[in-house]
């Protein structure tokens, strides 16, 4: 039987738990012997694939390069998925760099199938690097299976890393943040802000979510995300909102108070 996560608590008592033990529990994880037979497929046929159309010749190979980018649920979706490839990134106007959700520019620019005569698949750590991802989201569905909260948590560093990489403006990186449905939803939530600010004008949502930021994090650039205190922060609040959330649903709401009222000093441990 292949290792199964362990979740101790709930909320953020449940995240600093899987904090300490992360390495432990990751390193069994990735033992299964489905993973390793996955992550060996990759690393020995990977090298041999130049363009686009040859990744999408190897469902194998296709599911572990978008299982990486948290975008397995495009695996049938394999025109798209090509032009997404074959466009590459450098050229502003490439397909991926018309999409709201940044996972898929981010894919686009690791494979570098459309911006270089020699792809990014050639080169010597290029494997190991893709594989790392795919364990990691593999280890976030893991865990999203028991809880679905600590797995959007988990996956919001990778999500930052891949919005602040790159020189964009703070617009943009507000709006790749935007665009991004997980990442979102933890900053979203962190910032107090209510779910129905989608509803809103692109622009008035950019001004609310930097306002936000600067109210609750102390800065308003996006990039104030990768700093790791900051981060953590993020993590906390989302967590404990959204724990205070479930159980308002649950208690009629005087759980909820207790635990959005202890806030402040959760703040100030920050």
């Amino acid at each position: 039987m292949s290792f199964q996560p362990i979740i101790v608590g709930t909320g953020y008592s449940a995240w600093r738990f899987l904090q300490q033990t992360l390495p432990q529990q990751s390193a069994a994880f990735e033992k299964s012997a489905e993973l390793k037979r996955e992550a060996d497929y990759f690393r020995q046929q990977i090298g041999s694939v130049e363009t686009a159309s040859e990744l999408m010749a190897d469902p194998r190979l296709l599911r572990v390069a978008l299982t990486a980018f948290g975008l397995e649920g495009d695996v049938p979706n394999r025109a798209f998925i090509e032009k997404i490839l074959s466009d590459g990134t450098l050229d502003e106007k490439a397909f991926a760099n018309r999409l709201a959700d940044k996972r898929y520019s981010a894919l686009s620019k690791a494979f570098g199938f459309g911006d270089f005569d020699t792809p990014r698949t050639q080169l010597s750590d290029f494997a190991d690097n893709i594989v790392s991802r795919y364990l990691d989201r593999r280890f976030e569905t893991a865990i999203g299976e028991q809880n679905g909260d600590l797995r959007l948590a988990l996956s919001a560093g990778a999500g930052i890393t891949d919005v602040i990489t790159g020189n964009r403006s703070d617009r943009a990186r507000w709006f790749a943040i935007m665009g991004n449905a997980p990442l979102r939803r933890v900053v979203e939530t962190a910032l107090g802000l209510p779910s129905s600010i989608g509803k809103l004008d692109l622009d008035q949502q950019f001004t609310q979510f930097q306002d936000r930021a600067q109210a609750v994090l102390g800065r308003k650039d996006a990039e104030a995300l990768a700093d790791p205190e900051i981060q953590e922060k993020v993590i906390r609040l989302f967590l404990v909102r959204t724990e205070a959330s479930n159980l308002n649903a649950a208690s009629g709401g005087s759980v909820a108070l207790s635990l959005l009222q202890s806030m402040p000093r959760l703040n100030a441990l920050g």
